[in-house]
């Protein structure tokens, strides 16, 4: 038996389509004799009625018991697209695809979400030779509304908007739901498989400030996905292969001739790479050996490779330290995991006609470009355009991945085009069916705006980095004089909490396309939308309770017991700040811009300030200080904004402390 749902909503659609063919009819009939058709429209009309009235009962029931069941988090503002869109189909159903626009309303007074539909509509409607009035057509939406369990009243303002008002029974109920089954994610359609491509620095060179952004921005969109349910594999394309390692090894036989029984003593790869790119540029004899060590490597015989692998390791203890520091997980895989994959996919575009010869290189075309792919050098090697091909051809095919994110700068944009083009144009992906996005990002810039270095011109090395804001952070916490009041272990914790939160967070709320100015001063601030003044007002927050001897156990039974009463405009206002969560999270799904979240997060910060200045949740003697009355509503609404502040500085990659 089919679902009753779709089967109304089907007769429905069928019915009318014939009601606007046959009232299309009566229209045109000029010759009164011919109207016996209008005795069949009234007749579909009736039964039309009998089934919306049917559906409404059937999609009330589905709703309501979607909603009691549900543990995850409801987002409001699709629910209210999928209510407004079936308004809008009903209202007007000779327009295709009419423009669906709900958003939160800025002003609280005119309402809680606004339909912004009508104008477009009329718009449309006009283009068709139909004159009417965007309040009308407003009209018209608000009378097709089926019913639903969250609207308490809609009103039509100005030249057609609609302002919707919630009812504060149903947002109770959700942070009643938030507050018993924890913070969850609206269930997904399907699980999809996430590859993130990101932080990938180069083997034999210290990871430096360059690497900073793609190392925090792609971390955080990796918990975000794993956050909503998808499945996810962090990939770390290193530059572990090309012409620098016949370099390195040739160097490396040269000092340290006993390598393959002794591990050398590179405490300093970045100098010992230094030594051996000074003495390629000046030493023919040794030049020619590192080309010949560079075909014995891809020769893969077993004393080159030895030598490769001890100079990787050296790299990857290195790169650890700063992932260890950032809290970061990532799997290893480099250019040269995709080495013999390169061959097939050369040779698949060579038999599909895509490949031409100039001056002995290889190169492809894509639509649109004039600049070509070099897919084999005129020496016979392989090149960033073809391990970048294997690459996303072994996460198509072999990973088997739905989307595809790769996390570098907005300089290389011009590369990821033209190969994703190229894998468009011979068929391993449909971009409607398949997302595969460069997630590009701006440089980081000094306190001058110029390119971030040293004093000296060098490139600031991301370990020198972060030592100075564990520095920073202990003497901020001192100034404060958090190391009178924490143990040891407590300011230690919070000296890493706060200095690499606010690197991470300085970086994260800009937009990443845009540039970024590097300012320990600013991101230690603890006033505005910094880490520092989230941080403390996480732990503030966390606090209200244990001032007032309220343990978790207190809270999870009054989260089941007592409603969250939203009487006040300050509960009202944060109630629905809270519910906000899971829209922001889409939006940030949709254009992987992760600032949005922390702006989201600094904006219930500061609406939590709002409420907590306004409504008492502990009312204390005067005289003795102690607690004579806890308002027990008002605690949980506390307990609900930690909960949605400790999950957003989960997926930002942020740790609070209880204690700061």
């Amino acid at each position: 038996m089919g679902d009753p749902v779709t089967e109304y909503t089907a007769r429905l659609q069928q019915q009318e389509r014939e009601i606007q063919s046959l009232s299309a009819e009566i229209e045109s009939l000029k010759n009164p004799q011919n109207l016996n058709a209008s005795a069949r429209l009234e007749e579909l009309r009736e039964e039309n009625n009998k089934l919306k009235y049917r559906l409404n009962i059937l999609k009330r029931g589905l709703q309501e018991e979607m909603t009691h069941c549900s543990q995850a988090m409801l987002n409001i503002n699709q629910r209210l697209q999928e209510v407004f869109g079936e308004a809008i189909r009903a209202a007007c159903p000779e327009l295709d695809n009419p423009p669906l626009v709900v958003a939160p309303n800025q002003q609280a007074k005119f309402g809680d979400y606004q339909c912004n539909s009508a104008m477009a509509m009329a718009q449309m409607l006009k283009t068709k030779g139909m004159k009417i009035n965007p309040r009308e057509i407003a009209e018209k939406i608000i009378q097709n509304l089926p019913d639903n369990e969250l609207i308490q009243k809609t009103e039509i303002a100005g030249p057609g908007f609609i302002n919707i008002h919630l009812k504060r029974q149903f947002v109770s109920k959700l942070l009643s739901n938030l507050l018993v089954n924890g913070v969850k994610p609206p269930p997904l359609a399907s699980k999809k498989r996430v590859v993130v491509d990101f932080s990938s620095p180069n083997i034999a060179k210290e990871m430096h400030v360059g690497h900073l952004r793609s190392t925090i921005i792609g971390e955080s969109m990796c918990r975000l996905f794993e956050f909503l349910g998808y499945d996810v594999l962090r990939l770390n394309h290193v530059g572990d292969w090309g012409t620098q390692f016949g370099m390195l090894i040739a160097h490396l036989q040269d000092k340290f001739p006993n390598y393959l029984s002794v591990s050398p003593p590179i405490s300093d790869l970045q100098a010992f790479y230094k030594e051996s790119k000074k003495r390629f540029d000046e030493d023919e004899d040794f030049k020619k050996r590192a080309y010949q060590c560079v075909v014995k490597l891809q020769s893969k015989e077993p004393d080159f490779i030895k030598g490769w692998n001890l100079i990787c390791d050296v790299s990857r203890k290195e790169f650890q330290k700063i992932y260890d520091c950032l809290d970061i997980t990532i799997i290893e895989r480099g250019e040269s995991y995709y080495q013999d994959m390169m061959t097939k996919v050369v040779k698949e575009f060579e038999d599909k006609g895509f490949v031409q010869l100039d001056e002995g290189r290889k190169i492809i075309f894509v639509p649109d470009h004039s600049v070509p792919l070099t897919v084999v050098k005129s020496d016979g090697g392989y090149t960033y355009d073809t391990s970048d091909l294997a690459a996303l051809h072994n996460r198509l095919f072999d990973e088997k991945a739905d989307i595809i994110i790769y996390v570098t700068d907005s300089g290389q944009a011009m590369h990821f085009q033209l190969f994703f083009a190229a894998a468009q144009m011979i068929g391993w992906y449909n971009p409607q069916v398949t997302r595969v996005e460069h997630a590009g990002f701006g440089v980081v810039l000094g306190e001058d705006k110029k390119k971030f270095k040293t004093r000296s011109g060098d490139t600031v090395r991301l370990m020198d980095l972060l030592e100075e804001g564990l520095k920073r952070s202990m003497d901020k916490l001192k100034e404060k004089e958090r190391d009178k009041v924490l143990t040891p272990e407590e300011l230690s914790k919070a000296q890493r909490s706060v200095a690499f939160g606010c690197i991470k967070y300085a970086d994260l709320s800009h937009n990443r396309i845009n540039d970024y100015v590097f300012s320990f001063d600013k991101m230690l601030d603890d006033r505005g939308n910094t880490a520092a003044y989230l941080l403390y007002a996480f732990t503030r927050i966390r606090s209200i309770a244990r001032l007032a001897n309220i343990d978790d156990a207190t809270l999870r039974k009054a989260a089941e017991t007592t409603e969250v009463l939203l009487d006040h405009d300050k509960e009202w206002k944060l109630g629905k700040c809270i519910l906000r969560f899971p829209e922001i999270l889409q939006k940030v799904l949709d254009d992987l811009l992760l600032h949005t979240l922390c702006d989201y997060l600094y904006e219930l910060a500061t609406t939590f300030t709002e409420f907590y200045d306004s409504c008492y949740c502990i009312e204390k003697d005067r005289q003795t200080g102690e607690v004579v009355k806890v308002n027990m509503w008002r605690m949980l609404l506390c307990d609900a904004t930690a909960l949605i502040m400790a999950k957003c500085f989960d997926i930002l990659g942020i740790n609070p402390v209880e204690r700061m």
